[in-house]
């Protein structure tokens, strides 16, 4: 079976409900989804991925992107130097301070929970920031090479885009990558374990 979705004009996480909700619709067979712009596309893609479905990108314009995902016999991914070191555990940072209380000791604590993580095997497969949080992964951040040290080592680290927009700090983004709010639900519910900071 074929299906097109035509996301076109629709904002995050639109068309990734789109896509899922088609997906969803279907046993086996190719999806073609259709957005604007990259961002879209990258989002699409990661549900494609996370679904364990195969895919592939097209740019066709510079306003014009089609993603093609095929469910059904898709082949899993594993990296299995990455599976022993991981844990199906979600962390959402929801500030940069880990606590209440005074936000120098805030600040002080988080840094230390994150190099932690770092020494701590095995690690989380995700890290999830929101709200202030997602001044970890931005210029500036004392975490930074922490941060990288567990990209480097197979966890995925999503920063909202909402957030960053609203501190003004999307083109400061150091480590990891932009996500949407559909995305960061998806992971959360679908973790074995979640914590939230």
């Amino acid at each position: 079976m074929k299906k097109e979705v035509d996301a076109r004009g629709f904002a995050c996480p639109k068309p990734v409900i789109m896509t899922k909700k088609a997906l969803d619709e279907i046993e086996t067979g190719v999806i073609t989804t259709i957005v604007d712009n990259e961002v879209a596309m990258k989002n699409v893609s990661k549900l494609a991925k996370s679904s364990n479905c195969e895919y592939d990108t097209e740019k066709v314009s510079e306003d014009e992107f089609r993603i093609y995902i095929t469910k059904g016999d898709a082949k899993e991914i594993e990296d299995n130097d990455d599976n022993n070191k991981l844990k199906d555990m979600t962390i959402v940072f929801g500030s940069d301070k880990l606590g209440k209380g005074s936000d120098e000791l805030g600040k002080i604590l988080m840094k230390g929970y994150i190099y932690t993580l770092t020494e701590a095997e095995p690690y989380p497969s995700k890290l999830l920031f929101l709200n202030s949080g997602v001044k970890l992964t931005t210029e500036g951040s004392e975490v930074i090479d922490d941060l990288k040290k567990l990209e480097n080592s197979g966890v995925e680290i999503l920063s909202c885009g909402t957030c960053l927009d609203f501190y003004n700090i999307k083109d400061k983004l150091k480590v990891g990558e932009v996500t949407n709010m559909y995305t960061i639900v998806e992971n959360m519910k679908n973790a074995e374990n979640t914590i939230v900071l």
